[in-house]
């Protein structure tokens, strides 16, 4: 059996019940980043063996986790924060499993789009989610396509970038359009910002350097 266990985005208080215990008693805890998982595992007082799994070796080790899983064994795979597979590793993976027969089971859990959406004030009865853009080639097509959609989209983004892709967003939806950033979500430093892209790229474009992974929301055209 293959677990998809999602872990908190921020606040470490965000995990379930069910997580803490499966992540305890599987055989192996996949983790996209050890060094993240360790101290998070340790800090629930969980001694599961963890390896790497990531999007560098994902390729190489699926075909032997396919053959530990359909011999026995209980795995659970996590990403540093959030959901696995939801722009992180896990497809490749779960196909896999689903392919050669082995029961895969998502837990319901943390990823950082719902709440940003939710919270945004934007409608939310119908959306597209993006992700991460292209950093190069292809960006600015899916940009051009984003812009025409009639319904909300949702981009993930670093905060180094967070200013350059507000910039391409009002470039391509124009000042007008409504947009939320939200910034550390269920962290101490939460923040969550609805605004006229112009408005919310000036703002981002005075701050400088921010700090933690960003979800954008963009209404409609």
């Amino acid at each position: 059996m293959l677990y998809l266990i999602p872990t908190p985005i921020g606040n470490r208080e965000d995990i379930t019940e069910r997580a803490r215990r499966l992540l305890g008693e599987v055989d192996l805890v996949l983790a996209e980043d050890t060094r993240t998982s360790r101290p998070l595992l340790q800090h629930y007082g969980i001694e599961t063996p963890l390896r790497a799994y990531h999007a560098h070796n994902e390729h190489a080790l699926v075909e032997q986790l396919v053959t530990e899983l359909k011999n026995g064994s209980d795995y659970a795979l996590i990403t540093d924060a959030g959901t696995p597979g939801i722009s992180d590793p896990g497809f490749l993976l779960v196909r896999a499993c689903r392919e050669a027969g082995i029961e895969v089971s998502c837990l319901p859990g943390p990823a950082a789009f719902v709440p940003a959406l939710a919270a945004s004030g934007i409608p939310c009865d119908r959306f597209h989610f993006e992700g991460f853009l292209p950093h190069k080639k292809g960006r600015q097509t899916r940009l051009t396509y984003l812009a025409e959609l009639p319904n909300t989209f949702v981009l993930y983004e670093s905060p180094h970038r967070i200013a350059k892709l507000l910039g391409q967003l009002e470039e391509h939806c124009g000042p007008d359009r409504q947009a939320c950033v939200a910034r550390e979500i269920s962290k101490k430093f939460e923040e969550i910002t609805t605004a006229p892209l112009a408005e919310l790229r000036a703002d981002y474009t005075a701050r400088g350097k921010v700090k933690g992974e960003i979800v954008v929301v963009v209404a409609g055209k």
